[in-house]
């Protein structure tokens, strides 16, 4: 008789869950199934004046009932919950798409619009694009680069250090070399990538200066590596980017993460230089920091600022005017 009970009670929670449409109604329906009070409260109080028999049999089947409520009632709230979501994300929903008919459609920020153009020059080169966390270790963004601690040349990067762990040992990257270091640090040779991303140092604001800018840093690294493949690979990114009347120069520089290091100009064709960045052979120091054998491998690296490149190629006099999203300005490109 109990056994057969039972199986009414389930019959009637599960149409009871059926019927409810909301998470709360389900509650109520789980609180009246399963508790203290319940129906199957009941039976579990009425095993006692069963005999031996009979209670193991309605004790198995009280079981296997209150499993089958719960595993119900759980289903429902589910699919109850996922309803309620969905039906919160439509009535939240904003079309960010809309834009004043008198204004358009958007476009891509002309930033953007120089690193996507920038990735599919060096892709066609036959590079790979790389990225890396912008909160950095003092160890990847200065000590494997071969700019140990107290290093004199740690004064060319005005460095913003975050208050985490030990003093001066997390910052904000202030170029894109740590990427590198960890791709070759989980890649073995040879490399071939590049890596776009924004950089961080204590600068001040001005025409052609910011604080938080774009740079695109490449490397190379294979056996048998020259300084004429950088010169060759300069050269033939200035053509594939600029056009076939400009053309590129190096000149002697210092970096302590290459030797021989240069900075390399742009020839317009108006005969004028315009100064990119600096590029030069990777340290075999640099290399011994990751694993790589410097006698085995060479390599070289070239990095510059995209913002800079946005702001010549599309003739703005004020580097901020990039980041004042300005509608006005922004429009025009």
């Amino acid at each position: 008789m109990s056994v057969d009970r039972l199986r009414l009670i389930e019959e009637e929670a599960r149409e009871q869950l059926a019927g409810a449409t909301s998470v709360a109604e389900v509650d109520e329906v789980a609180g009246r199934a399963l508790g203290k009070r319940s129906p199957l409260g009941d039976v579990k109080r009425g095993l006692g004046g069963l005999d031996a028999d009979e209670r193991k049999a309605v004790g198995r089947a009280l079981n296997d009932t209150t499993k089958a409520v719960e595993a119900a009632v759980v289903a429902r709230r589910a699919e109850l919950e996922g309803a309620e979501h969905l039906a919160r994300l439509e009535a939240e929903r904003l079309d960010l798409t809309e834009a004043p008919p008198s204004r358009g459609p958007g476009h891509l920020h002309i930033v953007t619009q120089t690193i996507e153009h920038l990735e599919d020059v060096f892709v066609g080169m036959g590079y790979e694009v790389a990225e890396g966390p912008e909160v950095e270790t003092d160890w990847y963004n200065f000590e494997a680069l071969n700019i140990p601690p107290h290093h004199p040349s740690r004064s060319m990067w005005d460095t913003l250090y975050l208050d985490a762990g030990e003093p001066e040992s997390t910052l904000l990257r202030t170029h894109t070399s740590p990427v590198q270091i960890r791709w070759m640090q989980e890649h073995p040779p040879p490399v071939r990538i590049v890596a776009p991303g924004r950089v961080y140092r204590a600068d001040t604001a001005d025409a052609t200066h910011m604080p938080v800018f774009h740079q695109i840093e490449g490397l190379v690294v294979d056996r048998d590596i020259t300084f004429g493949d950088l010169a060759g690979t300069i050269e033939a990114f200035c053509q594939a980017y600029f056009g076939r009347d400009f053309h590129s120069r190096l000149r002697p520089s210092y970096f302590p993460f290459t030797e021989p290091s240069a900075e390399f100009d742009i020839q317009q064709p108006d005969g004028t230089w315009l100064e990119m960045g600096g590029c030069g052979m990777v340290h075999p120091k640099v290399f011994e920091a990751v694993g790589y054998d410097p006698e085995e491998w060479t390599g070289f690296a070239f990095g510059f600022g995209i913002d800079r490149m946005a702001k010549d190629r599309f003739a703005v006099p004020d580097l901020r005017e990039l980041f004042t999203n300005d509608i006005r300005f922004l429009s025009q490109f």
